[in-house]
Order: structure tokens, then sequence, then C-alpha cells
């Protein structure tokens, strides 16, 4: 197939940009490269994708030297006209979006950044899908849309009528486009709500990025609601398997008389909640370094507890992921520190 990726230098879409290519897909990624964290840390994964950093250049089509199947063009899902002349020149079979502004806390200090690439650039992402024919168009929403909800573990069945950051309304407005437009013109979509993803090449403001970081430096690290947490934590990789998969199995269009639209939304977690001390642990323990806890009370927009109920993924696609914490955290380490030189420019750039 030929898949186009959104958000392609980023933590997940670098990830699955790999997986497409090994399995012999060809994939177009594109990326606006901002600056939200460090920009070096995804011109380091595009090279590593065989891009070189001429990918600083606006809209032109950069083809790898490691595979000819993968190109790579720097663009915004703002830029419409830009977007809409891709999908015609591409034609593209599917399309994973997993572009946008990310991060719970930032939204409250920057929330025109959500609103543009959240909402706007998902709204060109609908309309380009629309008007090209695309079979399926896969979408990351997140685990945030559940709110400030008790019942665990959370369901798609739940309601998610209660976001407390803008992070989340967004994505849970992504949510309601895609029904809007499978209702309206039978485009297949599916949105993924994605679990507290961690891994190697991961973002430099996530929290075990932070805590490796803290931990080697022998520096405090910060803990929200003085460690009170409990995380779904998914490693990267587990998330990638549920994406693909997810991919190849879009929602059948029903023309019968009780049609429903082809409109799925899954969540991908470990459902095997870890109390984030447990969590620092198991990284003091792959790093072989004791972490000093600056306890802290709970930040706006956190909630204390996730957990994720993937059972409509077992049903539907035969898969839950599996990869433990340990299992995880030492993937993360050994890369950590196989890349130490990098992750030390990036900390003084930022």
């Amino acid at each position: 197939m030929k898949i186009l990726v959104t958000g392609a230098a980023g933590f997940i879409g670098f990830h699955l940009c790999k997986k497409l290519l090994e399995r012999g897909d060809e994939v177009v990624g594109i990326d606006n490269l901002n600056d939200y964290y460090d920009v070096n840390l995804k011109y380091a994964r595009l090279e590593n994708l065989g891009i070189n950093r001429e990918s600083e250049n606006w809209y032109k089509r950069l083809v790898s030297t490691d595979s000819p199947e993968f190109s790579f063009v720097r663009m915004n899902l703002e830029d419409k006209d830009q977007l809409f002349q891709l999908f015609k020149e591409e034609n593209f079979d599917n399309v994973c979006n997993l572009a946008a502004q990310a991060g719970v806390r930032y939204s409250i200090e920057n929330p025109q950044a959500y609103v543009s690439s959240n909402i706007v650039g998902f709204v060109n992402i609908l309309e380009a899908c629309r008007y090209n024919d695309i079979k399926h168009l896969v979408y990351a929403s997140s685990s945030s849309v559940y709110g400030s909800n008790k019942k665990m573990p959370l369901s798609t069945s739940d309601s998610v009528d209660n976001p407390i950051s803008l992070y989340a309304a967004t994505k849970k407005s992504n949510e309601l486009m895609a029904h809007t437009y499978s209702h309206l013109f039978q485009l297949p979509t599916t949105g993924l709500r994605f679990f507290t993803v961690y891994g190697p090449w991961g973002r430099p403001d996530m929290a075990l990025f932070l805590f490796a970081s803290g931990i080697l430096k022998e520096k405090p690290i910060n803990v929200f609601n003085n460690g009170n947490m409990v995380r779904d934590f998914t490693y990267v990789g587990d998330i990638i398997e549920g994406v693909i998969r997810v991919i190849d199995h879009p929602q059948l269009i029903d023309n019968g008389e009780n049609s429903s639209p082809p409109y799925k939304v899954y969540n991908i977690g470990n459902s095997s909640p870890v109390p984030l001390l447990d969590y620092i642990n198991a990284i003091e323990r792959n790093l072989g370094k004791k972490a000093i806890l600056n306890l802290m009370p709970m930040q706006p927009g956190d909630v204390p507890r996730t957990e994720a109920d993937v059972s409509d993924l077992e049903q539907d696609l035969n898969y839950k992921p599996n990869t433990t914490v340990d299992e995880g955290i030492s993937k993360f380490a050994a890369w950590y520190i196989d890349n130490i030189q990098l992750i030390n420019s990036l900390n003084k750039n930022g």
C-alpha cells in the first residue's frame, strides 16, 4: 500500500514509518518540524530513516537514501493548498494522521497552537481524504479525552464529554469530526486513544526522558501528586503493532437500511496500570542509579490514574499490548545510553 504518515518526524510517527517500510509499504511522511521540543531530535529521527538535513527546507520532496520507498516533505497541515496538491500527486491508499500539537500542560500556555494544528489541520486532512478516495483514515486520539472519569478501566463506551485540558478537547473534537465525515461521505475512519506511550526515541518533555536525564545527572526529578499516580504505560512497539493492525482493517461500508457509518475508536494501552513510583524504580534499576525525588502537587489537566479497556481491540483485531514496564524501560535505557551524545546536545539546546 501507499500510505501517508503525518507527524513522521515525531516519536510515534518515526516508529510507524520504519515498521511500514520493513513490511514493504510505500510511505510518504510529512512534518512541520516545529520547535515544541529540540528539533535536532526530529532531524536525528529523519536521518535514521535516510532523510538528510535538507528536510529543513519547506515543500521539498526528499527521497530516503536508505529506502527508495520512503520520501519526506516538510509541510504544515494548515497549508491546505499544499496538502491537497500532495494528495493529488501521490494517490495514497491510506492515511495515518499522527501530526498534532502534543502535551497536556502546554495547551494551557499556548492554546492557539492546538486549535491551529489539531483542529484546522485535521479538517484539512478530512477534506483531502474525502476528495481523494482514501480507503482508510487512521488518526491519533488520546486517553486524555476521558478527563476525570473515575470508573476503571476506561472504555470507549464511556462518556467523554468532560475534558479537563484543551489538548483533550481538541482530540475529542477530532473524533466528532471524523464521525461526521464517516457518516456524510462514507469515509472509513478509526481513532486511536493512546495510553502513556514510552520507549526509544521518545520526546524530551515526556516523563521517562526527564526522569532518565535527572537520575543520570543526579538532579532532582519532579514527581507530581506526591507520587500517587498510576499510569497505563504502553511501550511504543506495542502501539505501532496496534496501529498497523488497525490500518489494515477499516470499518466496512454498510449501505443497508439500518446502516452505521464506517467509524470506530479503539483504546491502545497495556491494560496493566503501574504506580508511578514503581515506574521510577524500574528506571533506577536499568540505569544503575537512584533518583532524587522532588514531590510536587497535582498539575492542572492531569489525572491520578489511567487504565485502558482494550476488549474491542482484542475482539476485532486479536491483539493486546503485552510488553512489561521492565522490558520496555530496559530497551529505552539501552537506546538512551547508546545515544547519550545526541541526548546531551539536546539538553544543552533545550
